[in-house]
């Protein structure tokens, strides 16, 4: 391993250091932290000072792919970075599918490389820490009950995520159908927060009616769908993935998202008989900023979209890569030689 400085940049301007998922996986970092990360990447992009061009896609007409190009830039760290994901096989059970995301890192004060890593880790964190930042912004007051709907891999830090930004939550539920995944979701539960229980459910409707917040983590392939009947009067749905109905949206008092571009772009299947989707009322890294509302009446029924903004895999992917370096991890391959 070469003497690369901890700064977060490569020794030079031919060779690229590569961290593998074994690399990023061996660094600690606190679900606080993360958090932290997050939040600073979306005020700077509040403040102007970041760069979140809407993502590009392509999906085959059978629908059994999907691919992501994202370009981003960080105003607080000035890094610019490429994020690229690709999943196959999405017709498939979970453990059929074929998944790749790397996110590539410049320093745009020296113009060097700083390193380009395996990015699985990285949204596997900063997607639960959004949806627990909208649950702290969006939900209503008093909130103390939370269902997760799904147990991949957004699903299995949800519950951990949320009690960081809402310690007050009581009654902590999930629904899901695979019994390793619920045991996941459990494990990591006790893990993050050991004196706290899991309620596993069966009678979804049940579960929303009585639930302030529904999550909705799930794969395309679930059962489940919870339709806006199903919800409390003030009730949050923050929607990652699939697990609530349509109606959720359509029939929001409010409508929050991470970008509204970007859920024009990912959020199709929530579209109405029209094929339209809901207008969105405020984004939410104005929201963070106090420069838009959020919830604006205690009983209003607000709807979240969380799509993932690229600025929050460069900021919390940075760190790791600082992290990594202070450790000497990595392989600098000598890319531009």
């Amino acid at each position: 391993m070469t003497g690369t400085p901890t700064t977060g940049t490569t020794a030079d301007d031919t060779t690229l250091r590569i961290l593998s998922t074994g690399d990023v996986a061996g660094i600690e970092i606190s679900l606080t932290d993360v958090v932290s990360v997050v939040e600073q990447a979306y005020r700077t992009l509040a403040e102007g000072r970041s760069d979140n061009p809407r993502k590009l896609t392509v999906k085959p007409e059978d629908g059994h792919s999907v691919a992501y190009a994202m370009l981003g830039r960080d105003g607080e760290r000035g890094v610019v970075a490429v994020k690229t994901s690709y999943k196959y096989g999405l017709h498939e059970d979970r453990d059929k599918q074929h998944y790749y995301t790397t996110l590539t890192l410049y320093d745009d004060t020296t113009g060097l490389p700083v390193a380009m890593l395996d990015c699985g880790r990285v949204g596997a964190l900063r997607t639960p820490a959004v949806s627990a930042l909208l649950a702290r912004e969006l939900a209503a007051p008093g909130s103390r009950s939370a269902l997760v709907i799904g147990t991949g891999t957004q699903g299995r830090l949800a519950l951990p995520f949320l009690l960081t930004t809402m310690p007050q939550l009581e009654r902590l539920r999930v629904f899901g159908t695979h019994p390793d995944g619920i045991r996941a979701v459990r494990e990591q539960l006790h893990t993050h927060f050991p004196d706290r229980e899991l309620e596993v459910v069966t009678d979804l409707r049940a579960a929303a009616e009585d639930s302030d917040i529904v999550l909705a983590t799930a794969g395309p392939n679930t059962p489940a769908r919870v339709d806006a009947d199903w919800l409390k009067p003030a009730a949050l749905s923050v929607l990652v993935g699939y697990g609530i109905a349509p109606s959720t949206l359509h029939r929001a008092d409010r409508v929050i998202a991470t970008s509204a571009a970007q859920m024009k772009v990912t959020g199709t299947d929530m579209a109405d008989a029209d094929g339209e989707l809901r207008a969105v009322d405020a984004e939410f890294p104005e929201v963070l900023a106090g420069r838009a509302a959020g919830r604006t009446d205690p009983g209003q029924r607000i709807f979240a979209y969380n799509s993932g903004l690229v600025v929050t895999d460069i900021a919390l992917g940075h760190r790791f890569a600082q992290l990594a370096l202070a450790q000497g991890l990595g392989t600098e391959v000598p890319l531009w030689r």
